[in-house]
This record gives structure tokens, sequence and C-alpha cells, in this order.
């Protein structure tokens, strides 16, 4: 099949160079031209495990191209996917602007009957509407079917989830498209849930907003764990083994962020007062998650009473490992938070300097490795588990701190630093903190 894809961002590049794996024609289509440049050379301006393996591959087997020349891209195609940002707008909702231009672009330069898929992450009745700007604009006498097709991908595992997804959806009232789509995916063998357009919107939301709550709700019990002396990893492992649960997403830490869960969340609750609806449980996911962000930082407050002139040693800057991506990553509010507390921030993450730049600018410092990041550090703080961190020898960062305490947002070090048996203050989420004064205890 011929397949166009609009949009090189997470989406669209993953899912276009999947595509092209399973052996699809696909062109995929950005106006910006830099970007296009640096992909014709077979090198991905994002960072995804597993990407540039599969770009360079089919660019050099002749199944992926990049353009910017909407004619060029659309000339051939008989599948055309949009995977444009829907960025949150001021007021919570979807911002659709990018969608827009891509209906207006799509509209001038469409020249065959086509199935036109809606990939982006969007309002319920969006499908619609974006059928009714082409209709309303369309340059040439073609017929155009829609389909909605969400994405599931985690930042990540982008290659992983679109090759062994646990479900495609496909949101259409016309059973030609469905079977079109079907048909394009058919070689990935993933089940298939074929749906009407609306409810196909709504599944996405409705995905992002049942996980996003369950970490809440984990992160909440974490809360109360602390106040009643209990354990959190328990817990959550015990309610993990009821099959009604599952363990996913029971991981208490210092909340959730990225381009999904954040913008997801606010947009359903959008919806939901416009349409009328109370769902005051997306507002309480929504507070816990703002509360989580800053346990960190207020947990040094209870601990050092001020945090003025103290140096703080941040690990971890992307929201989540294996990404660069710094969208409402919890590292923002907590680098600004202890900025603002008259704190001083030295932080080290594997890949994500260079956006982290960009989002929090200079009010801390960067440096090249978690030893460099601790030295002199009165207070060590872990907010993003990658597992470099996860294997480190935390007695030599402790060794060049100036307090040996650690703030660990992930619970991920505790059993090395229950091996290390020197004086440590170790605080973990919602499990009992570690004090070790000497060598004996």
């Amino acid at each position: 099949m011929n397949v166009a894809v609009l949009g090189t961002g997470y989406v669209g590049l993953s899912t276009g160079v999947c595509l092209a794996e399973i052996g699809h024609d696909v062109v995929c289509i950005d106006v910006d031209e830099r970007k296009i440049d640096v992909l014709k050379q077979g090198r991905s301006p994002i960072y995804e495990p597993g990407l540039d393996e599969l770009l360079m591959r089919n660019i050099s087997e002749g199944r992926l191209t990049f353009t910017s020349n909407h004619p060029q891209g659309l000339r051939k195609a008989d599948i055309i996917i949009i995977a444009v940002g829907t960025p949150q707008s001021d007021d919570g909702q979807a911002d659709l602007s990018y969608l827009e231009h891509a209906a207006k672009d799509l509209a001038e330069h469409i020249v065959q009957d086509c199935v036109v898929v809606v990939k982006s992450t969007v309002p319920v009745g969006t499908n619609e509407y974006v059928k009714h700007l082409l209709l309303g604009q369309l340059k040439n006498n073609v017929e155009i079917k829609m389909v909605s097709n969400p994405e599931f991908l985690r930042q990540g595992t982008a290659i992983e989830d679109t090759m062994k997804a646990d479900r495609i959806i496909i949101g259409s009232e016309d059973a030609d498209a469905s079977e079109k789509i079907q048909e394009m995916y058919r070689p990935l063998n993933v089940p298939f849930l074929l749906t009407d357009v609306r409810s196909a919107e709504m599944i996405k939301y409705a995905s992002n907003a049942f996980l996003a709550t369950k970490i809440s709700f984990i992160n909440a019990i974490a809360n109360l764990c602390e106040a009643a002396g209990a354990d959190v990893e328990a817990v959550a492992m015990g309610m993990g083994f009821d099959k009604r649960i599952g363990s996913a997403f029971l991981n208490a830490g210092i909340g959730y962020g990225g381009s999904c869960f954040p913008k997801d969340v606010k947009a359903l609750l959008h919806t939901s007062k416009e349409l009328g609806v109370p769902f005051s449980l997306l507002e309480e996911t929504i507070a816990i998650n703002e509360h989580q962000q800053k346990l960190l930082v207020d947990k040094a407050l209870k601990r050092f009473g001020t945090l003025k002139g103290k140096k703080i040693a941040m690990l971890g800057l992307s929201f989540k490992p294996n990404t660069d991506d710094m969208r409402e990553a919890p590292s923002i509010r907590i680098a600004r938070a202890i900025t603002a507390a008259g704190g001083k921030v030295t932080a080290y993450d594997p890949v994500a300097t260079g956006n982290a730049r960009k989002v929090i600018g200079d009010i801390i410092t960067y440096v090249d490795s978690a030893v460099e990041a601790a030295t002199g550090a009165d207070a060590l703080f872990i907010v993003t588990e990658w597992d470099e961190f996860k294997q480190l020898d935390v007695a030599v960062l402790l060794d060049v701190m100036k307090q040996r305490i650690i703030f660990d947002g992930r619970n991920c070090l505790e059993q090395v630093v229950l091996k290390i048996g020197c004086p440590i203050e170790y605080y973990p989420v919602g499990r009992p903190e570690v004090i070790i004064k000497d060598k004996k205890i």
C-alpha cells in the first residue's frame, strides 16, 4: 500500500517506520524542513530505542522516504495518516490548530480517492470536524473516507508498542474504509476492535485517563502508607495479584508526566464540563499528581528546615526513562521549587540535558555524570528511574557528597542502600525511611 504520514513526531515517525518495516511504501511529510533533512540522512531527531536501526534499513531498501513537499508526498497515497500534535490549550482543551493546518494542506493537494486516518489524539467529534474541513476546501473531485485510529504508544517503547500492540482501534462509519485499514495493519497480527468514530475517539482519552487515575491512586495510597507505617510496595504487590486490578501502573513515586497523560486527562475533563457531565474523579487525579510532583521538595524541607544555600543533586530530567522528552516532567517543577527556596540544583540525565536546557533554562547547573552531580551535594534526588541510576555504585556517590542523604522519588535504590552499611539517610516514597547512623547498625 502507498501510505502518507503527516507529522514526524513520536507517533508519526514511529508509525511510518513500522509500516515501512511490514512492507508498505511510506512517505512521511513534515513542514519542518530541517527535521526532514535530518531524517533523509537516516538520523532520528528524537531519542527512541530501536528507531534508528529501522529508519536506516527502510530508507536503504526504498520503502521509506521523507519530504516537506505535500504534492510530492501525497500524489500516490491511498491512505493518509494524520499524526500531528494536539497540545494542551490554556483552558485545558486540545489545541487543534495543527490538525486544521494539516486538513487544509490535504484538501489542496489530494489528487485521488483515499482514506484519511486521524491518529492524533482528538476530542470526540473531531473526525467529523476534519471531514467537514476537507470537503469544504477540496481542490479536486475525489472521494474521502474517514477513519479514527488512535495510538497507544509509550515513549521509550514506541517501536515495540507498534509492532506488538495490545489492540488496534478502527473507528469508521464506512465498511470499505475500515477493511482497508485492517489490511494495512494485518501483517502485525494484532487484534482489531471495530467501532464507530466517536467511540474510537473516546477510547483513547478513557484509556489514558484511567491509567493516570491508577497512578494517582497508588500515590495517594503511598502517602497514606507513610503516615500509617505501611509499605506501599507490598500493598501494590498485593493489589496487583488480583486479576481484576493487575500490577501495571501501580508504582508509587512522584507522579506522571509526558505528552499524553497530563493533557489527555485535562482534555477529557474539559469535554465533561462542556457536556455538563460532572467528573470530579479526574479533578482529584490531577490534584494528587500536582501534589506528588513536589513531594521530594516537601520531604527535603521537612528534613532540613530550609533549602537556602543547600546543593541538591538531581538524577534524571526526562519524564520517564528511555526518552529525552521533557514535556510535563516532574523535574521541571522540582527544579523550580528548589531554586525558589534558595537551593542550588546540579542535574544529570543520560539523554535529556539538551531538551531540559530549553525548558528549565539556566536556573540549574547541568553536568555530564552522576558523580559530578553528587559532588559536594547536601542531598541527592532520584527523579527518573534510568537503568544507569539503578546500577550506580551508590557508595561512590556517598563518598563525594557533603551529606549522605537520598530522596528516592522512584523507589529504585533501597536494596542497594541497604547493602552499603555506611551512615546514610534514605527517604523513599510510601515506604519506611532508612536511617543508618554508623557502620555498626
